[in-house]
């Protein structure tokens, strides 16, 4: 049966170990574009390789970046996917049969993280993200760092369907990952005036963790769920840490400006 026809658009910069995987299990869709940042390594090649539609814009942040791929993109559905996400198996027809008559305006499909030197346990509870959108009612918002798509519309999820996000094959890699997600939030929280900073650093950490750990399963991988779910925890509590030393700093600054300047 016909289906909707699709765009897959993808952001690169230096991707080229991750890239090749992604694009592989995209070739059936209809259009490929890969919108890069100016990539040194072999990262343009690949994407042409896999007949890939590829322009090069200099990266701003990621919310827009996205959106100028999506921009970019022939048909009105659309599937967003970052470098380092991989289609699993069988997801492929779980999307066509969506398409073939599409009742809503976009449709999440469930992450699992690559956890170190293993992948998520599929029974373990995969976060759903939106993905999988009609481009005329959808955008992405202006969330520093976790920019994302909001469409005008109803939003199903494909349980059937997943992929795999293989960003974060080392300790290292992971922690780097969040010294600078956590920073790049600073400026969004306080722009929203989040209160209770203090009280969110110190109870939040242990509950996300409780939440990760038993609440999403996260034990069913092992050591690699515990590392996890200790450094997602150590994540909330740096985003809240950051924000709090932001304003400390504000509060600083503000009662210097307002000192007298006594005369010499």
């Amino acid at each position: 049966m016909p289906r909707e026809p699709l765009s897959v658009v993808v952001i690169t910069y230096n991707n080229a170990d991750t890239l090749d995987a992604c694009l592989r299990e995209v070739d059936w869709a209809d259009e490929i574009v890969v919108l890069d940042s100016g990539s040194t390594d072999d990262t343009v090649a690949i994407a042409e390789r896999h007949g890939a539609r590829v322009a090069v814009h200099p990266f701003d942040d990621y919310g827009p970046q996205k959106q100028r791929a999506i921009d970019l993109a022939r048909h009105d559905w659309v599937l967003n996917l970052d470098a380092d996400e991989i289609l699993s198996p069988g997801t492929r027809g779980v999307i066509e049969r969506a398409l073939e008559h599409p009742r809503h305006a976009g449709y999440r499909l469930p992450r699992r993280e690559r956890m170190f030197w293993t992948v998520q346990h599929r029974r373990s509870w995969r976060n759903g993200h939106l993905r999988l959108f009609d481009r005329r009612r959808g955008r992405m918002n202006d969330v520093e760092v976790h920019a994302a798509v909001e469409v005008d519309g109803p939003v199903k999820t494909l349980r059937a369907a997943d992929f795999v996000n293989d960003g974060d094959g080392d300790i290292t890699t992971r922690v780097d990952k969040i010294n600078r997600y956590t920073t790049g939030m600073v400026a969004y929280k306080l722009r929203r005036r989040q209160r209770f900073t203090g009280l969110r650093m110190v109870l939040y950490p242990p509950v996300f963790f409780l939440r990760q750990y038993i609440g999403k399963r996260y034990f069913l991988n092992g050591w690699a769920g515990f590392i996890a779910s200790v450094t997602g925890a150590f994540y909330a509590f740096l985003k809240y840490a950051k924000l709090h030393e932001a304003r400390e700093r504000q509060r600083a600054s503000s009662r210097r400006g307002s000192e007298p300047v006594e005369p010499r």
